[in-house]
């Protein structure tokens, strides 16, 4: 298994972690396996929080359990199991740009999906996880290999 350093998961499917779902207990069991700190953007750690805010504004999760979401991520990030990458940010828009103007007509990413491969692309990233198949056919055409847990 790659090290956890050089695997960019998606936000939405980090979130299998934090509020349970169909998927949480396969990710969760990779995790377990997987050594090492995975990254995570300062961009993706909003749309994290987001998401775990937004599944409680949908009843998905209680309010209580959306605290403990959000305090099991910020201590995730203190023990070291998820770091906040440094990003440069010029160049991962201008990768992004250039991966949506080769792949987009094709494949019909959105523009957050485009971001995030683009960082995992300028972070040095050889692994991606997501659950959603056009950013997952953006991310095999970019020459990374797709890993579902």
């Amino acid at each position: 298994m790659a090290s956890a350093d050089r695997i960019y998961v998606d936000p939405s499917a980090l979130r299998c972690l934090y509020v349970h779902d169909q998927r949480s207990r396969s990710f969760c069991a990779w995790r377990g396996r997987a050594r090492g700190a995975l990254p995570l953007t300062p961009f993706g750690r909003v749309e994290l929080v987001n998401s775990i805010a937004l599944a409680v504004f949908r009843r998905d999760i209680s309010g209580d359990a959306g605290q403990a979401a959000l305090s099991d991520l910020d201590a995730d990030i203190r023990a070291g199991h998820l770091f906040v990458a440094d990003l440069l940010w010029r160049q991962a828009l201008d990768r992004s740009a250039d991966l949506s103007r080769r792949n987009t007509p094709a494949v019909g990413t959105r523009t957050l999906d485009v971001l995030h491969v683009a960082s995992a692309l300028v972070l040095g990233c050889r692994h991606f996880i997501t659950y959603d198949a056009r950013q997952a056919a953006l991310a095999r055409l970019a020459g990374l290999r797709i890993v579902i847990p």
